[in-house]
C-alpha cells in the first residue's frame, strides 16, 4: 500500500515499485554524478509499447514528477509513473559488469514472456 503524504505544495506517494539491488543503485548513483544536474534527478523506470513482445523497458535520469511512485535504495531515488506502475510492481533492477551480457537487467515478475534480449515483454 502507497503511503501519502502532504507537503506544503505538494502530494509525494511513496511507494517500492521497482527495486534496485545494491550493484545497480551503485551504477545509477555513479552515473547520476556525471550528469548535468544530476543532483536534481533520480533513476526513472518505465515502460512503453514497443520491443519484439508488445511491450518495453525503458530507464532515463530524470526530474520527478507529481504522480509518480517513489522511493530511495542507497541514495539514489527512484521514480514509478502510475501507467508503469501497474506493469512493474515486484520488478527488481540488477546491475552486472561482465563483459557479456553485461549492463542493467529487470527481472520482472508480472512478464509472462520475455524476448531474448530482454529488453522487451508481454504480460
Amino acid at each position: 500500500m502507497p503511503l501519502v503524504f502532504t507537503t506544503m505544495d505538494s502530494v509525494v506517494t511513496t511507494e517500492t515499485v521497482v527495486t534496485l539491488t545494491a550493484s545497480a543503485a551503485t551504477e545509477a548513483r555513479s552515473l547520476l554524478e556525471k550528469e548535468v544536474d544530476g543532483a536534481t534527478k533520480g533513476f526513472r523506470v518505465f515502460v512503453e509499447p514497443g520491443g519484439c513482445s508488445g511491450m518495453q523497458y525503458g530507464m532515463v535520469f530524470d526530474e520527478k514528477r507529481d504522480s509518480d511512485f517513489c522511493s530511495v535504495f542507497s541514495g539514489v531515488p527512484v521514480f514509478v509513473d502510475p501507467i508503469s506502475a501497474d506493469y512493474l510492481r515486484g520488478t527488481v533492477v540488477d546491475f552486472s559488469h561482465a563483459l557479456t551480457g553485461g549492463g542493467f537487467k529487470i527481472s520482472n515478475p508480472k512478464a509472462r514472456q520475455s524476448c531474448g534480449c530482454g529488453k522487451s515483454f508481454e504480460t
